[in-house]
């Protein structure tokens, strides 16, 4: 089974935000990047909705006819929202509301009852449930009682690591990956994952169902345009 892409459009929201009005045209970046081969769209909105807003969310659900995952920490209102689309999946981040982006996975074993109690209500709605986590066994391990149906490994620390060794970068993502094989969890990934960086990853973690890219996908594509770049990473993927 090949990797899905899933393109995570929250940059071309912040460049909309920044002037108002709608341009770039929110909806019809989404509607391309499905038109150009994007297996998904992710969106991921915040209390402050200082790139997708909520409406945002609820436009797209009308429209995206690939995989559409929400991610995001899963406040009251994050629940709701999440109620109301009912997407094919949602991606539970523990960020809080003033971080610039996703830093850290869950402590899966702190927090087991609260993931417990918010993935049976996105259950009862069949929505798919993804835990985002650091490449630690052991938090995979509690993740499995929660009854997710995924965990997303947190890519940072191997982006990082990449350049310099990449043998080393990738060594404890394996582990974790073996560990999501064993317990029959399903294997998402995403941050920081680039041209540069995905196609080794790919190459190396086994049971890898699909990746979530934004921030470098969009730079790419002030140089390369849309349709190509979207062409360039599944062909990473391949």
């Amino acid at each position: 089974m090949k990797t899905k892409l899933s393109v995570n459009i929250n940059k071309i929201a912040t460049i909309r935000n920044a002037r108002g009005g709608n341009m770039p045209n929110l909806i019809q970046v989404a509607l391309d990047c499905e038109k150009f081969g994007a297996q998904g769209i992710t969106v991921h909105p915040r209390p402050d909705e200082r790139h997708i807003r909520y409406q945002d969310v609820r436009d797209l659900k009308k429209v995206v006819t690939t995989e559409f995952n929400i991610e995001g920490y899963p406040s009251e209102s994050f629940i709701q929202l999440v109620k109301e689309v009912v997407p094919h999946q949602v991606t539970l981040v523990p960020d809080p509301p003033e971080a610039l982006t996703s830093n850290n996975g869950w402590d899966t074993k702190q927090h087991k009852t609260f993931l417990t109690d918010v993935i049976a209500q996105f259950h009862e709605l069949g929505i798919r449930t993804s835990i985002f986590v650091n490449p630690d066994p052991e938090m995979i391990q509690h993740a499995q009682v929660t009854k997710t149906d995924r965990v997303e490994l947190y890519t940072e620390s191997y982006a990082a690591n990449y350049l310099n060794n990449r043998e080393m970068a990738i060594k404890k993502f394996v582990e974790a990956a073996l560990e999501a094989q064993k317990l029959n969890i399903g294997l998402n990934a995403g941050h920081d994952l680039s041209l540069v960086n995905l196609e080794y990853f790919a190459e190396q973690i086994p049971g890898l169902l699909e990746v979530s890219i934004g921030h470098a996908l969009i730079c790419d594509a002030l140089y390369l345009g849309l349709e190509e770049t979207i062409r360039q990473y599944k062909q990473k993927l391949s």
